[in-house]
């Protein structure tokens, strides 16, 4: 196999590219590493922040999430990072914005999902789906007026959020309504590599 992504699935960011290896069609091999399955040190070798994903792509190493669905789109999936630099650079700034938006999410995901009741930080818990969901209201002003964060179709831009978004509307917490976000979060949920690859347990 020539295209190979390391990382467990139920990493966000693992999601993002096995998600955009699915839509594109690419050939590849998924090989589970970090979290409980540790780090070798081939894979450190590899990449040396002890994070994941990492891509191999014909002897090509790349990590960083969101610089492989760069590299992904522009090799594999023209379509889904349009070649006009305005309409690149308007979905491409969701990619960035999901970082942000991870910040604020992250409390929530972490004391629900891998902690035990026990160990929970209950005020954590909603002071972070407090911010997420504050920010949310900026996506669903977005999606008001444009039916994808990419802009008219579908793309890249899309894709982090779109992670994203599974896990605020899985978690056991508030939220405010969303209706444009729900429309969109309900189209992600119809297309099959979203489903395979992010609609799966969060543990």
């Amino acid at each position: 196999m020539t295209f190979i992504i390391w990382g467990r699935l139920n990493s966000h960011n693992v999601k993002k590219v096995a998600w955009l290896a699915l839509e594109a069609g690419i050939a590849h091999e998924r090989r589970d590493i970090g979290g409980p399955f540790g780090f070798t040190d081939d894979y450190l070798a590899m990449n040396p922040n002890r994070l994941i994903p990492t891509i191999e792509d014909h002897g090509f190493v790349l990590w960083e999430s969101n610089a492989i669905l760069r590299y992904m789109a522009s090799q594999y999936a023209g379509e889904l990072w349009p070649t006009d630099l305005q309409l690149r650079a308007s979905a491409d700034r969701w990619m960035d914005w999901q970082m942000s938006y991870a910040d604020a999410q992250r409390d929530a995901f972490v004391n629900l999902v891998r902690k035990a009741p026990a160990d929970r930080d209950m005020a954590a818990v909603a002071k972070s789906a407090k911010l997420a969901g504050e920010m949310t209201a900026i996506l669903d002003d977005a999606l008001s007026r444009q039916p994808w964060l990419s802009g008219g179709d579908f793309g890249i831009g899309d894709i982090p959020m779109g992670v994203s978004i599974h896990s605020w509307f899985t978690l056991d917490i508030e939220r405010p309504e969303r209706p444009h976000v729900r429309a969109w979060y309900e189209k992600l949920k119809a297309r099959p590599a979203y489903a395979a690859t992010v609609m799966i347990p969060l543990t």
